[in-house]
């Protein structure tokens, strides 16, 4: 859960669109889904091990791979209101805030933020959040609820702060009216191609009624000449 706020909350920091419940809800699974690596505990892989939790679901490699996938698939029918590059960095910094909360834990082995390239397992210098016991049954005991009391105090203030910050900093989209930032260049693009086209077309005109009228001039120049020079 606390995983998913974050990812939340770093998405308020793009702007908003008729797409931003979709987003969101796109990099709150996000921010969640390296955890899926528990279920390695029922098949024999040690906590250590590359595939062991906070492993390699828990790299930036993972975290940039994920976010192409899912960006490939929010973005196929076009509604997802940001361009697939910002929304490709949302989805990469959600999914590896994953891995960053839990190197600012107090307990538990390190993240391999560098796997599969290293497995070497890594905690910030300060780390201040409780860790989280695994099953759900740990996390309704005694120490579960202090570990949530420590995840609100660290994590999710922190996020609501910096997600109203980010919400007041920008302007919400007004319905109806287009994203000039996503399609601007692409309006000027089409404004200046039929201004080209009108710009050709009127030189052809031109070129072409010179042409006739010198056409015209030498003509009766040459017809002139031609009379002038018969003998009555």
């Amino acid at each position: 859960m606390t995983h998913a706020v974050s990812g939340i909350a770093f998405g308020s920091a793009f702007r908003r669109s008729s797409g931003t419940a979709r987003i969101w809800l796109a990099g709150a699974v996000c921010a969640a889904v390296p955890d899926i690596d528990v279920i390695g505990f029922r098949f024999g892989i040690h906590y250590g091990d590359l595939l062991g939790h906070r492993g390699l679901t828990h790299s930036l490699t993972f975290a940039a791979v994920l976010a192409a996938v899912v960006v490939a698939l929010v973005s196929r029918d076009g509604t997802s209101g940001l361009n697939r590059g910002a929304l490709w960095l949302y989805l990469f910094i959600a999914t590896a805030s994953h891995g960053c909360l839990d190197a600012l834990t107090a307990g538990g082995l390190g993240v391999a933020f560098f796997s599969p390239l290293s497995n070497t397992r890594y905690f910030f210098p300060v780390r201040p959040i409780r860790v989280s016991p695994i099953g759900l049954g740990a996390l309704m005991s005694d120490d579960g609820l202090a570990v949530l009391a420590s995840e609100v105090r660290w994590v999710w203030l922190p996020c609501a702060l910096f997600a109203a910050i980010a919400l007041a900093w920008q302007p919400a989209a007004v319905p109806g009216k287009r994203d000039t930032r996503e399609i601007g260049t692409r309006s000027v693009t089409a404004t200046k191609a039929r201004t080209s086209g009108r710009s050709l077309e009127s030189r052809f005109w031109r070129w072409l009624f010179r042409r006739a009228e010198r056409r015209t001039i030498f003509e009766t120049t040459c017809s002139t000449t031609s009379g002038s020079g018969r003998r009555p």
